[in-house]
């Protein structure tokens, strides 16, 4: 099948599932292409595993969605995502931002193979402890995607939403280097220093993102023509992945590097460029790649989920999977408030507020798949397909599950934050109340 016939399909898909959830279902449309798609892989896939008759699946058995991702549109997807961080938010809520993008990564990571390799043991599975963290490194860093193009549009606040969408920005290039240490750990490469590793593809992706688009804005703000800076802004972040990926460096963490660089040059520019670009050209550009990158990436989702094969073990994965994840999640985020501290907790969220609406609100997607499948030759078939079933199972949880319930999680959240600072300003009231003593 070429690819020009395998993009009409997918595109039409999106077109159909979109006309019928808006018609009957009225879900968020990325949440609806992920659960629609995955329906119609089912369908496609099951009849034929069952002995009944067998659909031609090749448009979904031919799609390489790992290279999709990671060597095609991955840095569009972040880029994109980045740009439109709300800046003023991120740097006032820049210390939790940064603790949950490092700590809470690590320590989720570790706790999940801890526990996983806990369960394998019980279970009698092929795990060992490296392999079980080398899964915790997989699905335990949030999807910057899935954040960005779900979580804002249920209506959560502004501070909010930015811890969110900061933490799953920039915690995907702490998860990258883990999971590159734990690998080599598991496989036969080669031992690297964490540390060395953690700086080499921080800093590194730091240095490469902000000096390549420093050189490309020079460009961007002395041209007026929105299409030209449309490919400028191309140019670099595609230059940007191509570069530190080929330095060992962290393409991921590059491209938001590249996105929020270029957003807070964009808005120190902004009555200059509305004067040429009244119609915002480049915004809607941007907006309306996202949306066709997501949508595509949502519905292969869906559809090559059921091409894979799946581990003998599902039944008992499907729990350990989601309960794992949950409990690892909520102790990474725990210790990083706590570190915080309760002053500087966003939104005046007390720590048990703060802490459910971070774990419930923590999506999982591209990425994890994306990384699952690059384990597939350093791992027996067995062990292989136990991480791919779990790494699937937690996606869909999460966007499928946790997706559509975060937004009442949130006002839930919000009502019992409400009451209890007027409890707490009741109470103020009366210790400052003076008292009187009567004969």
């Amino acid at each position: 099948m070429t690819s020009l016939l395998l993009l009409v399909i997918l595109l039409s898909l999106i077109v159909l599932i979109g006309m019928i959830n808006k018609r009957f279902f009225h879900m968020p449309s990325d949440i609806a292409l992920v659960a629609f798609s995955l329906i119609i892989g089912l369908l496609l896939v099951l009849p034929g595993r069952l002995g009944w008759w067998q659909w031609n699946i090749s448009f979904i058995t031919e799609v390489d969605l790992e290279h999709f991702l990671l060597e095609g549109v991955l840095c569009f997807m972040l880029f994109s995502g980045a740009s439109k961080v709300h800046f003023s938010k991120f740097i006032s809520n820049i210390k939790p931002i940064v603790l949950l993008a490092l700590l809470t990564t690590l320590l989720s990571s570790t706790l999940y193979g801890i526990l996983f390799y806990l369960f394998s043991l019980i279970a009698r599975l092929p795990m060992d402890i490296w392999t079980c963290i080398l899964l915790g490194c997989i699905v335990s860093p949030t999807d910057p995607i899935a954040a960005t193009s779900i979580l804002n549009k249920l209506g959560l606040s502004k501070s909010v939403t930015s811890v969110i969408e900061g933490e799953s920005l920039f915690n995907d290039g702490t998860g990258v280097v883990l999971f590159v240490f734990v690998k080599s750990m598991v496989g036969a490469g080669a031992r690297e220093n964490f540390l060395l590793l953690l700086g080499k593809e921080v800093l590194g992706a730091f240095a490469v993102g902000l000096a390549i688009s420093y050189l490309t804005f020079q460009l961007f703000k002395r041209t007026k023509d929105p299409v030209q800076q449309i490919l400028i802004s191309l140019i670099n972040v595609a230059s940007v992945y191509i570069i530190c990926e080929h330095s060992g460096f962290s393409g991921i963490l590059a491209s938001v590097v590249c996105g929020m660089f270029y957003a807070y040059c964009c808005d120190s520019i902004k009555r200059e460029r509305e004067v040429y670009d009244s119609s915002h050209l480049y915004e809607s550009f941007w907006e309306i790649i996202e949306h066709i990158l997501n949508s595509l990436l949502f519905v292969l989702l869906g559809l090559t989920a059921c091409s894979h094969a799946i581990s003998e073990h599902i039944i008992l994965l499907i729990p350990a999977a989601i309960l794992i994840s949950l409990a690892a999640r909520l102790f990474g985020v725990t210790a990083s408030s706590l570190i915080v501290g309760r002053n500087r907790l966003p939104s005046n969220y007390s720590l048990a507020e703060f802490v459910t609406l971070m774990t419930w609100s923590a999506l999982r997607g591209g990425l994890s798949l994306a990384l699952v499948l690059g384990c597939s030759e350093i791992l027996r078939e067995e062990t292989y397909l136990i991480l791919l079933t779990v790494t699937y199972l937690t996606i869909f949880f999460t966007i499928l599950v946790q997706g559509l319930t975060t937004g009442k999680v949130y006002h839930v959240i919000e009502k019992h934050k409400l009451n209890r600072n007027i409890e707490e300003r009741k109470q103020r009231a009366m210790l400052e109340k003076p008292v009187t003593w009567e004969e």
